[in-house]
């Protein structure tokens, strides 16, 4: 689980960085296709966490509450 937690982690990270991004925004289409890319990433990697995963995480990651799930990931797992 600490792997796929740490590449969810990544995942989450770089998601941010593009919504913060303001170059990216520039160009919509661009923008957007990298935030869809990233955003399938994150989900099937929460998709290969166990079943057993804390309530909290899942619910962050089932709504979408993508800082939140990373906030909750790096106080957890070192290196993440």
């Amino acid at each position: 689980m600490r792997e796929i937690s740490a590449q969810l982690a990544a995942a989450l990270r770089e998601r941010i960085g593009i919504i913060r991004d303001e170059e990216s925004r520039r160009d919509p289409i661009k923008h957007t296709t990298r935030l869809q890319v990233v955003s399938e990433r994150i989900e099937a990697l929460a998709r290969q966490m166990p079943a057993d995963i804390n309530p909290q995480l899942r619910h962050f990651l089932e709504r979408r509450s993508y800082s939140k799930a990373l906030e909750f990931i790096e106080a957890r797992v070192p290196g993440a």
